[in-house]
């Protein structure tokens, strides 16, 4: 007798000419996730375009009616509307939706995901939808803190995210670069995306004609943190930054206990969520090209009851796999 082998999964990443659709498709090479057949998808003015899938060649195509007919996974890595206006196309065609671009924010039958915590928390809501939302790599981080010490004698929490560009993707980077350019030769710089100068400063909002507000972007953290915890964890108090870097993510966390706490508690509660604790400073510089998050601990000068976690993330990196383990996790249920 001849047995038939399986037919490879089939996985598309929409909006695959994005620095998360890039991370996730590099990513999927060395996942857990069976042998698949991987099919990039984006916007018809990216069609045609040459990129790189595990290795080998491969080409951009433009999303069409049909285009996720057979998908088992779809990942939406682009714009969120993009994904507003094609993730039913792909539910419909029975593929588990990966939404990474917070375009299902306002989709109730959307689940929110971070497998590295999911197990530690008793989920409040059905952990089989296959919509799910992979929050951006602020909520992970702050989720993460919290969720490591919502078992200590925590009093409060607040959390400064200082926010790169490379969460506007290409654009950002290139207007940051721009600006860095005009403004060491003395020219007037561009402000096409931001409306504002982003180069050598740090902005708490962006300007009057800039199509996205900084406040938005915060409000969005602190809603997704909220949704996420469900009250499982302290909330922390969100601000968010705009800061002159390209990629990376670093962030500061104030947590207050009851009392004086010992720092080695403190480690090693953060150290029990994976979290990589030393005693060298981590910067979006070092933490580049990691999916881990790494802290540093420093007791409050005046306030002993109050501990700083100084932390840096590969912003895109720490999004694209925790997307990843989400897929990995729905192919190991399914087996």
């Amino acid at each position: 007798m001849t047995l038939r082998s399986s037919p490879p999964l089939r996985i598309t990443i929409a909006g695959a000419s994005s620095l998360l659709g890039k991370e996730v498709t590099e990513l999927l090479s060395s996942s857990k996730l069976p042998a698949h057949e991987l099919r990039l998808l984006d916007d018809a003015a990216l069609e045609g375009t040459l990129t790189e899938a595990g290795g080998e060649p491969a080409v951009i195509h433009k999303l069409v009616p049909g285009s996720f007919e057979g998908a088992r996974l779809v990942f939406f890595t682009g714009l969120e509307e993009f994904t507003a206006r094609h993730w039913a196309e792909a539910e419909r065609a029975g593929a588990a939706v990966i939404d990474l671009t917070g375009g299902l924010s306002g989709v109730r039958a959307a689940v929110p995901s971070i497998p590295s915590l999911d197990p530690t928390l008793a989920s409040p809501r059905p952990t089989s939808s296959l919509l799910l939302r992979s929050p951006c790599a602020a909520v992970i981080a702050g989720a993460t803190v919290s969720v490591a010490v919502r078992m200590l004698p925590v009093r409060r929490i607040a959390a400064t995210f200082f926010h790169p560009v490379s969460e506007r993707g290409q654009a950002g980077i290139d207007e940051l670069e721009a600006q860095t350019a005009s403004l060491l030769s003395f020219q007037p710089i561009t402000r096409e995306v931001y409306d504002a100068q982003v180069a050598f400063n740090l902005l708490d909002r962006y300007g009057e004609a800039c199509r996205e507000r900084l406040e938005d972007v915060r409000k969005r953290v602190a809603h997704d943190l909220s949704e996420y915890l469900a009250y499982r964890a302290p909330m922390p108090a969100i601000q968010l930054i705009q800061a002159p870097v390209f990629y990376g993510s670093a962030f500061t966390v104030m947590v207050e206990f009851d009392g004086p706490f010992p720092e080695e508690s403190i480690a090693q509660a953060l150290r029990g969520m994976g979290v990589v604790v030393g005693k060298d400073s981590p910067s979006n510089a070092s933490a580049a090209g990691s999916a881990e998050i790494n802290v540093t601990l420093r007791t409050d000068a005046n306030l002993p009851m109050i501990w700083w976690i100084w932390g840096a993330v590969d912003n895109v990196r720490l999004a694209a796999q925790n997307a990843v383990r989400i897929a990995e996790r729905i192919c190991a249920t399914e087996q």
